[in-house]
């Protein structure tokens, strides 16, 4: 056990980041959390009655020790966005920062989030909070856990046995943390197939050149595991033929994008749903694009913002059909948490052809 006064302690090591942090309520009057310098990396998800959840992170003047994560609210498909409802703030030197929202098969929403000791403390660990309405303004979060070491900013994938995926990895950004978990620091897929009671690592890709990893999985219907990994020259792959406990030797993919997340995701439809920079050597021109053949073409084009700094893409789509993208931009400039919603149709006019479709929609700005 770590007491206060250790918390407090400015030269405690990384296993201060071992302490829970609760989703606790914010005031509007709070202006620790009100007045902020920087946002952005944001995820979305829909409750079961259309109720909208957002999550993003900031905290002090940029990615560190400072950071908190986030939570705000729309019941009106994403018009309007409450403030700032709760937030994640670990104490002393720890960050809460990735996060990301998924409403299991069962309908609970988990918030799932990374805790360090400063910006990157070589073993970070995924922690996760549920709460089983998703459909109040004011839900009950459940005491948070601890998952695994690693991040994890992507949605999990459930697989057609009925298995979850979640795509976590530690970090191999500092060569003096090399020598430390070299078994883990891979593009990891962690299993659970007793719905979220527990959770092991099942298996791990190994893409060269990759920065960050932000992996996500796709199931095709030949029931192989479809791996994209972020990459220093765009989007890498690797690919699973036994439920993800094996993976082929990462090679380069002919996706494209500067070096930055993307999204990817199974459609209501069967198509798959990309959302990237494609294309484009820099953050911007957020493009989403659709494809028939399980991502060997890609066809349609909407464009999603071509400003300059947009980037970090997540998404999630409604019973009917509407896909919601959120993204960041100018995080440290504008200080904009955007929303993109749209339709299949849209994305093979290469416009917004349909009712109520919507282009850079404001979330949250700080």
């Amino acid at each position: 056990m770590i007491d206060n006064k250790t918390i407090d302690n400015p030269m405690i090591d990384k296993d201060v980041s071992l302490i829970s942090s609760p989703v606790k309520a914010v005031s509007n009057r709070d202006e620790a959390f009100q007045n902020r310098a920087w946002q952005g990396i944001p995820g979305i998800e829909m409750a079961p009655n259309g109720r909208l959840w957002a999550t993003f992170y900031s905290g002090g003047e940029d990615e560190g020790p400072d950071n908190y994560v986030t939570l705000v609210t729309s019941m009106d498909g994403g018009q309007t966005w409450s403030d700032l409802k709760s937030v994640i703030d670990p104490p002393g030197q720890s960050r809460a920062y990735d996060p990301c929202l998924w409403q299991d098969p069962s309908g609970r929403l988990w918030l799932f989030w990374a805790q360090s000791f400063g910006w990157f403390d070589g073993r970070c660990g995924v922690w996760a909070s549920i709460c089983s309405d998703s459909t109040q303004a004011d839900p009950v979060w459940s005491e948070p856990r601890r998952i695994a070491d690693g991040i994890m900013m992507n949605k999990p994938t459930v697989l057609s046995s009925g298995d979850w995926l979640l795509p976590i990895a530690v970090w191999a950004c500092n060569e003096s943390d090399v020598n430390d978990l070299p078994e883990e620091r891979y593009s990891n897929v962690y299993r659970s197939d007793d719905q979220g009671e527990t959770f092991h690592k099942w298996g791990s890709a190994d893409i060269p050149n990759r920065h960050f990893d932000e992996h996500m999985v796709v199931e095709r219907r030949d029931g192989s595991l479809w791996m994209l990994v972020r990459t220093f020259y765009g989007i890498g792959e690797s690919v699973s033929v036994d439920g993800g406990r094996t993976w082929s030797p990462g090679k380069p993919t002919t996706l494209g994008g500067p070096d930055s997340r993307f999204f990817i995701r199974r459609l209501l439809s069967g198509r798959l749903l990309l959302v990237n920079h494609y294309g484009f050597k820099g953050r911007s021109h957020l493009t989403a694009m659709l494809s028939e053949d399980e991502g060997l073409t890609w066809t349609g084009s909407l464009l999603l913002d071509e400003r300059p700094h947009v980037s970090y893409p997540d998404g999630v789509q409604a019973e009917d059909g509407r896909i919601y993208i959120i993204y960041d931009r100018e995080r440290k400039e504008a200080k904009e948490i955007l929303m993109a919603a749209f339709t299949e149709e849209d994305i093979v006019q290469g416009a917004c052809v349909t009712p109520h479709s919507v282009l850079q929609a404001i979330v949250n700005k700080a």
